[in-house]
């Protein structure tokens, strides 16, 4: 890599890091289509993770209860609402797979963030020592074009004493 017309070097793994960075930028990364288990498996815990699934639910076992209740004489589900328990371990058992598959799928997508925000990082480091060892490279012309005035100055300052 050339700076300012200087050569500036760099590491095998470094020159790997830009090229593959670079790449990643051009490229238009797209998601690729989510399967129909991903997209059901969201959507449950989306629904399942809302106040108004938890407002709806409550609302549903408050009217069981108090219609069983009220209802002594032909309750179909009476105290100890056995088939309210049963509903609802049967809503768990499927909810908690819902629900883990969409964390993974999360946590997965979580993961690749991070390594694309720990390349981005190595890549502003990289572009930080470049922008360094051009500051470098520009001070030590601009010393040496310093220095060089400074000695045209002084052989015009001796050759006026002389």
């Amino acid at each position: 890599m050339t700076i300012a017309g200087h050569k500036v070097h760099l590491t095998d793994e470094e020159r790997a890091r830009l090229a593959k960075l670079r790449s990643l930028r051009r490229s238009q990364r797209i998601d690729p289509q989510l399967r129909l288990g991903q997209l059901v498996a969201d959507a449950v815990a989306a629904g399942m993770g809302s106040w108004r699934f938890i407002i709806i639910q409550t609302s549903l076992l408050v009217g069981w209860i108090a219609l069983n209740v009220v209802g002594w004489v032909e309750a179909w589900d009476p105290y100890p609402f056995i088939l309210l328990n049963l509903a609802l371990s049967f809503q768990a058992a499927y909810a908690a797979p819902f629900i883990m598959m969409s964390q993974n799928r999360q946590a997965e997508i979580d993961r690749q963030r991070a390594i694309d925000d720990y390349g981005i990082n190595v890549k502003a480091e990289l572009e930080i020592e470049l922008l360094h060892e051009k500051m470098d490279l520009l001070r030590d012309q601009e010393i040496v074009r310093l220095t060089r005035i400074i000695e045209e100055l002084v052989q015009r300052l001796d050759t006026r004493r002389d």
